[in-house]
C-alpha cells in the first residue's frame, strides 16, 4: 500500500503485528531480524530524504521508462500512521545452520518476518507498505547499526481508504503478473533445446 489516512494505529494492534514478525520461520532458527520503530519526525524526514534521492537515481537509471516511473507513486512515508526498519542484525557469520553454502537465507528469514507482519497487518485491516529505495549504508548511519548490520526495509503501516483489487504497479501496467508456466518446471530448468525436444516428443 502507497496510500494511506493518517489515522493512529492502535498500540495494541501494532504490538501483535511485531509480534507476528517475531513468530516467523528462520534458518537455523537463527531470528536474524531487528527491528527499528521510527517515531521521531526529524528521523522520518530524513528516511523520506534518502528514498527521494534514491527514486530519482533509480528513474535516471530506467533510461526510456523513467517519466512513466517518476510518474508512480512508490511510498507513503509522510502520511502512513508508523514507520518501521527491518534490518539484518550484526554477527551472522557465526550461523552455519542451514547457510553453509546458502548464507543469503539470513536475509530470507527476515523476507519471513516480513511477510508474517504483511499477512497480520491485513487481518488487522492495516495497509502495510515495503519500501525498498534507500542506500542501505546512509541508512544504517542515520540509525546508529553496527558494523554488519543491514537496513533490508522500509515499512509504512496505516489505516487505508481501500485496499488495491490488484498490485499498483500491475494496475498501473508497469508489469504483469506471470503465469504459471512462466514459474513452474517439471524437473529441469527449460532450455531452448529442452522446449524443442519437449514440444517434438508431444507431437508424435
Amino acid at each position: 500500500m502507497r496510500h494511506f489516512l493518517g489515522v493512529a494505529i492502535a498500540p495494541e494492534v501494532m504490538r501483535r503485528l511485531i509480534d507476528a514478525a517475531l513468530h516467523a520461520p528462520s534458518v537455523g532458527f537463527m531470528q536474524p531480524w531487528r527491528i527499528v520503530r521510527i517515531t521521531c519526525p526529524r528521523i522520518r524526514g530524513r528516511l523520506h530524504d534518502s528514498v527521494e534521492r534514491e527514486r530519482l537515481l533509480t528513474a535516471d537509471a530506467l533510461g526510456e521508462r523513467r517519466e512513466s516511473f517518476m510518474k508512480l507513486k512508490v511510498e507513503g512515508l509522510r502520511e502512513c500512521a508508523e514507520v518501521l526498519v527491518m534490518a539484518l542484525m550484526e554477527g551472522r557469520e557465526q550461523y552455519v545452520f542451514g547457510r553453509r553454502t546458502l548464507p543469503e537465507m539470513d536475509l530470507a528469514s527476515v523476507a519471513c518476518a516480513i511477510q508474517n507482519m504483511w499477512l497480520a497487518a491485513r487481518a488487522e485491516g492495516i495497509g502495510m507498505g515495503w519500501v525498498s529505495l534507500f542506500d542501505p549504508h546512509e541508512v544504517a548511519a542515520l540509525l546508529g547499526m553496527p558494523t554488519g548490520a543491514t537496513p533490508v526495509a522500509i515499512l509504512c503501516f496505516g489505516h487505508v481508504e481501500g485496499f488495491y483489487d490488484a498490485p499498483m504497479l500491475e494496475k498501473e501496467r508497469w508489469a504483469k503478473r506471470r503465469s504459471v508456466d512462466e514459474c513452474v518446471f517439471e524437473n529441469r530448468w527449460p532450455t531452448a533445446d529442452h522446449q524443442a525436444e519437449e514440444a517434438g516428443s508431444n507431437s508424435r
